[in-house]
């Protein structure tokens, strides 16, 4: 399946899911990803703040920033690529390009996802055998996910049933470690 089909058949069934469902695979999500060593000691996540039917970040990243972690989340430009600002707690952001919700503080830059210990990206899915992620279409996650250094621990977000063979990949598709599921963490390198 090409990757437009693909992304409406996948858009059609999160937009199936019922709001206790959503609410549900939320809390599995985050409570599965808080588990993990290697979340809790990441200092600084670059994270991104949920829109519609996708897998719920909100609680997530307020729990990672109530718990000491500096959160950045990302800024859409207006050439598509992602600058990214401090997250410092709910009442610190506001709508931007195409109303999704961003950080009012200073901006970092492009580059300051290079400074991630745990990048978090959303993905409408994830291929089981490669890694490979299949975004909304625009490559902003592409881009920045081609500045995080390869032992950095990538971490898509995804409902059950996203994770899956045979995402169509294209040589600027950019592959990531871990696909978190309300069933689970899964390895992916």
């Amino acid at each position: 399946m090409d990757k437009l089909n693909l992304r409406r058949e996948l858009n059609a069934a999160r937009d199936a899911l019922s709001p206790q469902q959503l609410r549900a695979n939320a809390v599995k999500v985050r409570e599965t990803l808080l588990e993990q060593p290697w979340v809790q000691m990441a200092g600084l996540v670059a994270c991104y703040w949920s829109t519609g039917s996708e897998p719920d970040t909100h609680g997530l990243v307020f729990a990672l920033w109530k718990h000491g972690a500096t959160v950045i989340l990302p800024v859409l430009r207006e050439d598509d690529d992602l600058d990214w600002a401090v997250y410092d707690g709910p009442g610190t952001l506001a709508p931007g390009r195409f109303g999704i919700m961003e950080p009012v503080d200073t901006r970092r830059g492009v580059d300051a996802v290079r400074t991630a210990a745990l990048v978090i990206v959303p993905a409408l899915a994830v291929d089981r055998k490669t890694g490979v992620r299949l975004g909304r279409g625009g490559g902003s996650y592409d881009r920045a996910l081609a500045r995080v250094g390869p032992n950095v621990p990538t971490v898509a977000l995804l409902h059950d049933g996203e994770l899956i063979d045979g995402v169509p990949a294209e040589p600027h598709d950019r592959h990531i470690r871990y696909a978190m599921t309300p069933s689970g963490l899964t390895s992916l390198m």
